[in-house]
């Protein structure tokens, strides 16, 4: 099921069964087509900004016109980095390290992880992005959880556990139907 935020709905903290299914991470390599991309998200979706490859003045202009796509398209914006960070930007909240997005006040907190060990400490995340599921053009090489791996650390999440690494929409459907992000993975097509 979709969900849609309202500006006043992103304000406080949510609950988990209320995060989007599919988040859109966005990165250097799918700047060119993003707002295709986010145009082309179900509604009620997420996106992840990172844009870590832009300067500071150029990393807030881009997030900007990320936010208002976003939001034309109902969809959750968190951003890379800090809580306080991310409140003053304006977004629904933060991405990362548990350590990073713990502080901050609230906001819905996304806590990257990729073993056992991380998972616990993301005892404050409403969501935990867990990867690398498959190969990835990011790592390339790089070891991979796999399905089954993945679905026994994902039971270990507090918060929802969210797929990330090689997976899609179709990868998702076959896994069960599991809450899925890509960059890769939803950024294919045309506007």
């Amino acid at each position: 099921m979709a969900w849609c935020y309202s500006a006043g709905v992103t304000k406080r903290q949510r609950s988990t069964d209320a995060l989007p299914a599919v988040w859109l991470v966005s990165d250097a390599r799918n700047d060119a087509g993003l707002l295709c991309a986010i145009a082309r998200l179900p509604r009620g979706s997420g996106v992840i900004f990172r844009h870590r490859h832009l300067d500071a003045a150029a990393r807030r202009v881009r997030f900007e016109q990320v936010l208002r796509a976003a939001r034309a398209r109902g969809c959750l914006v968190v951003l890379a980095g800090g809580m306080a960070e991310a409140r003053a930007w304006g977004a629904d909240g933060a991405y990362g390290a548990a350590r990073l997005v713990a502080r901050g006040g609230a906001g819905v907190r996304l806590v990257t992880a990729h073993s056992l060990a991380e998972i616990g400490a993301a005892r404050r995340a409403d969501a935990v992005l867990l990867s690398p599921m498959f190969a990835t053009r990011s790592h390339p090489g790089g070891a991979v959880l796999g399905a089954v791996r993945w679905l026994l650390l994902a039971r270990r999440c507090r918060g929802k556990a969210v797929a990330l690494g090689g997976i899609d929409a179709a990868r998702a459907r076959r896994l069960g139907g599991v809450r899925f992000a890509a960059i890769d993975g939803l950024s294919a097509g045309r506007c």
